[in-house]
C-alpha cells in the first residue's frame, strides 16, 4: 500500500491493525505486507510498523528530491520523516529502491541520500537533514539488498553473498567503507 502523508500513514496502519487482528481470530499466518514511501509518520505511530509486521519500502533518494518541500510546507513534522533510523531501531524490516522512474535509478545516490541525508550541493550542511535519522552504511546496504529479498519472498536465495545464493553483485573499483560521502 503506499502511503505518504502522516495521515495516510496512520489511516494504512489502522487498516494493517485490523487485518492482523483478523487473521489472528482466524489462525490465518499473515503475509508480508509493504508500505510504500512512509514519507511523513506521526510520531504515535513509530513503532507501529514493526510491531504489525509491516515491511517499510521506502525510496532514500527522495530525501534529495523533497527536503526543500518538507522544509517549506511540513515544519516541526518534519523530524519524523523520512524516519529510516526510527524504523531500524523499531525493528521494521527496510526495504530500500530508487522509485525509478520517478526518481534516478542509481543506487548508490539512494545509498548516498540514506547515509547524508544532504542534498547533492551540501543542502542542508555537513550534518545533513535531521542527521539522527541518517543510517550507517552497513544498514544501508542491508536495507537496498537483504530487505527487498525478504520483501519478495526470497531471502533465502538472494540479498547477500552467501554460499548457496545468486550472485547477483557489481565489482567495484572503491571500497564503499573507505569513500568519502
Amino acid at each position: 500500500v503506499h502511503a505518504i502523508g502522516d495521515r495516510a500513514v496512520h489511516e494504512v496502519l489502522d487498516g494493517f491493525e485490523r487485518l492482523r487482528e483478523f487473521e489472528r481470530s482466524q489462525n490465518i499466518r499473515g503475509l508480508r505486507h509493504r508500505m510504500e514511501h512512509v514519507q511523513l509518520i506521526d510520531e504515535q505511530d513509530k513503532s507501529r510498523l514493526a510491531e504489525l509486521g509491516i515491511i517499510a519500502s521506502m525510496q532514500p533518494y527522495h530525501v534529495i528530491s523533497d527536503i526543500r518541500m518538507a522544509d517549506a510546507y511540513w515544519g516541526g513534522r518534519a523530524k519524523n520523516s523520512f524516519a529510516w533510523q526510527i524504523q531500524n531501531k523499531a525493528g521494521a524490516t527496510l526495504a530500500f529502491g530508487s522509485d525509478a522512474p520517478v526518481e534516478h535509478p542509481n543506487p548508490f545516490w539512494g545509498l548516498y541520500a540514506a547515509v547524508t541525508r544532504r542534498c547533492f550541493d551540501g543542502y542542508p550542511g555537513p550534518q545533513g537533514w535531521y542527521p539522527e535519522q541518517r543510517l550507517d552504511l552497513l544498514d544501508a546496504l542491508r536495507a537496498f539488498t537483504y530487505g527487498p529479498a525478504f520483501a519478495s519472498g526470497r531471502e533465502d536465495r538472494v540479498g547477500k553473498l552467501a554460499s548457496g545464493y545468486f550472485a547477483d553483485l557489481v565489482v567495484l573499483d572503491k571500497d564503499l567503507f573507505q569513500c568519502q560521502a
